[in-house]
C-alpha cells in the first residue's frame, strides 16, 4: 500500500516516519521522500495514529489526489535542486514532465492554482536556500556552486540571489548569521 506524506523533505523526515511506523508495528517496504510503501494495507485507525505521531515533526499524511500530486511535484523539485550535481544539466520542465508523465503546462497550471506561486518561483526559492547552505558550509567557491546548481554563470547566480534576498552572495557570506528557511517554509 502506498501512503503519501506532506512536507517530507530530508533524511531526518525519513527517520521520523520509520520510527513512527515501527511504533505502530507497520512494516515498510520502502520509505522515500513524500512516499511510504507498506507490505500490508494500513487501517484507517493506524493512519490516523501515524498522522498524529508524524505531525509533531511537521509532517502530515495526504489523502486527496490534489495534495498527492503537489507533493510529487515538490519532491521532484527538491531532488532536482539538492541532488543537482548527480543529475545531468536538464531543464526542470522536461525533467518534471518525464518523472510524472504529465505535460509541464498542466503541472504548472495545477501547481499555481493550488500553491498560489509558480513552479519556477518554488524552484528558485529552493535554489536560493541551497546556495545559502553551500555558502554557509564554505566548502565550495561561487563558481563551483553555480556549476552544481546548473547556473549558466556566477553572474546569473548572483543576480538571482540578490533579486530574492536583497543581498549579493558575497555580502551574504560576510554576514553568515542570516538564518536559512527550511524547505517546508518555502
Amino acid at each position: 500500500m502506498k501512503i503519501y506524506v506532506k512536507n517530507m523533505a530530508c533524511e531526518s523526515c525519513k527517520i521520523v516516519v520509520k520510527e513512527a511506523l515501527e511504533e505502530l508495528d507497520i512494516s515498510p517496504i520502502k520509505i522515500e521522500l513524500g512516499e511510504i510503501e507498506t507490505k500490508e494495507d494500513v487501517s484507517d485507525a493506524d493512519k490516523k495514529e501515524l498522522n498524529k505521531i508524524i505531525k509533531k515533526a511537521g509532517l502530515e499524511l495526504l489523502e486527496k489526489k490534489r495534495g498527492v500530486l503537489i507533493e510529487k511535484i515538490r519532491k521532484v523539485a527538491i531532488d532536482y535542486v539538492y541532488k543537482s550535481d548527480e543529475k545531468p544539466n536538464i531543464k526542470f520542465s522536461v525533467l518534471l514532465s518525464e518523472e510524472l508523465d504529465l505535460s509541464y503546462t498542466y503541472l504548472a497550471n495545477f501547481f499555481s492554482e493550488v500553491e498560489a506561486t509558480t513552479i519556477e518561483q518554488f524552484v528558485i526559492a529552493l535554489k536560493i536556500e541551497r546556495i545559502k547552505e553551500l555558502i554557509l558550509f564554505g566548502e565550495d567557491s561561487f563558481s563551483e556552486i553555480a556549476h552544481k546548481l546548473h547556473y549558466s554563470s556566477v553572474a546569473h547566480l548572483s543576480t538571482q540571489f540578490k533579486k530574492v534576498t536583497g543581498l549579493t552572495p558575497t555580502h551574504f557570506k560576510a554576514l553568515k548569521e542570516m538564518r536559512r528557511n527550511t524547505i517546508q517554509n518555502i
